[in-house]
């Protein structure tokens, strides 16, 4: 199934694209899901489902799983357990449930799912988040600690006291497998961002800021949609002027995209499904292109090293910071970081250095003779 996740800079357009994406889908025949907290009418279409994320039934449910879980250890500390009545959500409660929601969607029958995400800057947030947990949970719960739990009966009788309880370790198992699953869809070759700009002063700077944090989470940019765009020629001079202005910005992301949606300004908010349809970019069932491949290029008869390219277009030196750990790589671009793990060649080496050519970044990798297998 295809899934596109749109997201732009606020006020952009992007909960009215995402609509419009899968109504267009729909009327082409398809099967639709879109995911969506504000989303408009379907228009009737049988073919297009709408899926609200529900932040508050969502937190209750695992609140309270959660309590009933770790009945025991509570009863033990004399704590008064909460009813669903009272619980209202935390902040930080709404990106879980519409990782939930995107997991769910991919389970679904549908032949294309269009999510309308956050704000631009939280929603590389939320796409980084399920892989960042994960490594959490890992470093401070290690999966092979785990198997000392069979041990915890037989030691709790020897002590004389209720050893750690199990819910522990199957609660971070079972949220490693549902953050595993929302990783898996996210970073699917079927899965692409889709970025909605309006034509302005920020919105090449929006467009270096999605191409740079997606290339930092290996997530491919499906394309890049100029909304609201005025006509060229008016007869009002104020009108005139504020077109000139944008479309000497709309030449700027042409220059900056290869390729560009353009959708013009209907000249009120879209009312209904029929302003929806003009505002559908073209083909929104199209094969996604592949994120860049983060290549490893052997050199060792030519300079005695190992090569790891990493794409990261609208990368500057000043903001690139590596630092090597253990079997990863700490990666900081400007406000993005990311831990990624070394792939295997590479953990048997040492960094002797890098550089930053035209957005590939080149990781010279030296291998370590203590480490890496003799030729005969």
């Amino acid at each position: 199934m295809r899934i596109i996740l749109v997201t732009g800079p606020g006020g952009a357009g992007r909960t009215t694209l995402a609509a419009a994406t899968a109504l267009a889908g729909a009327r082409a025949g398809r099967r639709v899901l879109l995911v969506s907290e504000d989303a408009a009418p379907s228009g009737g279409d049988e073919k297009l489902r709408v899926l609200r994320p529900q932040p508050g039934p969502d937190f209750r449910r695992e609140f309270l799983a959660l309590q009933a879980r770790s009945a025991a250890a509570l009863d033990l500390l004399g704590a008064a357990p909460f009813e669903d009545a009272e619980l209202t959500e935390l902040p930080g409660s709404r990106p879980f449930a519409l990782l939930r929601a995107v997991r769910d969607a991919a389970e679904g029958d549908h032949d294309l799912a269009v999510v309308d995400l956050p704000p631009l800057p939280e929603a590389l947030a939320l796409l980084a988040l399920p892989a960042q947990l994960r490594r959490y949970l890992r470093r401070l719960l290690p999966p092979e600690r785990q198997a000392a739990r069979a041990l915890r009966p037989m030691l709790a009788q020897l002590a004389g006291v209720p050893m750690p309880a199990q819910w522990l370790y199957e609660t971070t198992a079972r949220w490693e497998a549902e953050l595993a699953a929302v990783q898996a869809v996210v970073e699917a070759p079927a899965t692409t961002v889709r970025l909605v700009v309006e034509p302005g002063p920020d919105a090449t700077r929006a467009l270096r800021t999605a191409r740079l944090g997606l290339a930092v989470q290996r997530l491919a940019l499906d394309a890049v949609v100029a909304n609201r765009i005025l006509p060229a020629a008016s007869e009002d001079p104020w009108l005139a002027g504020l077109a000139a202005e944008q479309h000497r910005h709309l030449a700027e992301l042409r220059t900056a995209t290869g390729g560009l949606y353009e959708l013009p300004h209907l000249g009120r908010a879209p009312r209904g499904a029929e302003d929806l349809v003009l505002l559908a970019p073209a083909r929104p069932e199209a094969a996604p292109a592949p994120a860049a491949e983060w290549a490893v290029e052997d050199r060792r008869e030519e300079d005695g090293v190992l090569v790891w390219h990493i794409p990261l277009p609208g990368a500057v030196k000043e903001e690139l910071s590596l630092v090597r750990r253990g079997d990863e790589l700490l990666l900081t671009v400007g406000a993005f970081r990311r831990a990624v793990p070394l792939p295997g060649a590479l953990r048997r080496c040492t960094v002797t250095g890098a550089g930053l050519v035209e957005g590939d970044l080149r990781v010279r990798f030296t291998p370590d003779p203590g480490l890496w297998p003799r030729t005969p």
